[in-house]
């Protein structure tokens, strides 16, 4: 018995209390936040770094590859996400059909189930369903994604088709991960990465039933007139990254609910890794990082990712 002991993998208390705040789902879903949550350097801190790789459907190939050439091959990028030690790897269908079977087991898998792409543009977008739940379980996949844009004019419809494949998604055993990015004719491209619009993206994507949401790093704008109102009247703080991730944690059901940051646009290390910082300080879970990580050279794209999973663990792993 001792031996069996000592050979157990011992489930965190902060694993577990996260997983407390999922009272509704079934032991399937359970299971495989708890596999994302014990995969990688920040196993068991309650912390995640995903590596997402649906650039190329959403910006074409040659803007999300040309610069490190590598990166054609989706193979080097579930290689990169598993060497690095990151919690899980995201993509569209065909990425993961191409490799999924060589790399079973190795780390979790998440299939984005819908996308877009630049070829055509519009101040409402939407993304097409791409691939299905039966998708994701074919491949061995821990949960889907699904990118949402409140403020877009078609709203509704996604609304109601997230709806509908978390419903086959948690009765399948499935976490669902939401990217949730405000978007629309109503809000000021400066607005779309402002406090309250992303707080608003955040909550709207937890009350949607996600398990997992991704939002981008907020500004100190505020966008919304009747937002603004009540953010100076009960001085809610925003000036610093960590005040304003602070309350987009808050804002999804008082932390209850995991909130990832993406890496946003190309940045130097150094700034990528202060920003990182920040949201750390903040409470946020962690970082979705893409093309801030696959983008360099495999070397120094691995030092970057060790330094954000050091910046969310609170020292050298």
């Amino acid at each position: 018995m001792d031996n069996f002991k000592r050979g157990r993998q011992i489930m965190t208390p902060r694993v577990r209390e996260i997983l407390s705040w999922y009272g509704s789902d079934n032991v399937g879903v359970l299971t495989n936040l708890a596999r994302i949550l014990n995969q990688g350097k920040l196993k068991g801190t309650g912390k995640m770094v995903i590596l997402p790789v649906d650039q190329g459907f959403e910006h074409g190939p040659h803007r999300s590859f040309a610069k490190n050439p590598d990166g054609y091959d989706p193979a080097y990028h579930l290689e990169l996400a598993i060497e690095s030690g990151c919690n899980a790897y995201a993509a569209p269908l065909g990425a993961l059909e191409v490799c999924a079977r060589d790399y079973a087991g190795e780390i979790p898998l998440i299939l984005k189930i819908n996308n877009s792409d630049s070829l055509y543009t519009s101040k409402s977008p939407i993304s097409a369903l791409t691939s299905t739940i039966d998708d994701a379980l074919r491949l061995g996949c821990v949960g889907i994604g699904f990118t949402i844009y409140p403020g877009s004019s078609h709203r509704k419809l996604m609304y109601e088709e997230i709806a509908a494949a978390s419903k086959k998604a948690k009765e399948a055993g499935l976490a669902v991960i939401i990217w949730s990015y405000s978007r629309g004719e109503q809000i000021t491209k400066e607005g779309e990465t402002g406090i309250d619009v992303i707080a608003y993206a955040a909550h709207i994507a937890a009350q949607l039933g996600a398990h997992i949401i991704k939002v981008k790093p907020p500004t100190s704008h505020l966008d919304q007139e009747a937002a603004k109102k009540v953010y100076n009247e009960y001085g809610i703080k925003v000036n610093t990254m960590a005040d304003r991730t602070r309350h987009v944690v808050q804002s999804c059901f008082n932390g209850k609910r995991i909130v990832i940051f993406s890496g946003g646009e190309a940045k130097s290390t150094a700034d990528l890794v202060e920003e990182v910082k920040a949201l750390a300080q903040g409470g946020a879970f962690g970082s979705i990082m893409g093309r801030n990580a696959f983008q360099r050279p495999k070397k120094e794209s691995i030092e970057l990712l060790h330094q954000v999973m050091e910046a969310f663990a609170g020292g050298r792993l």
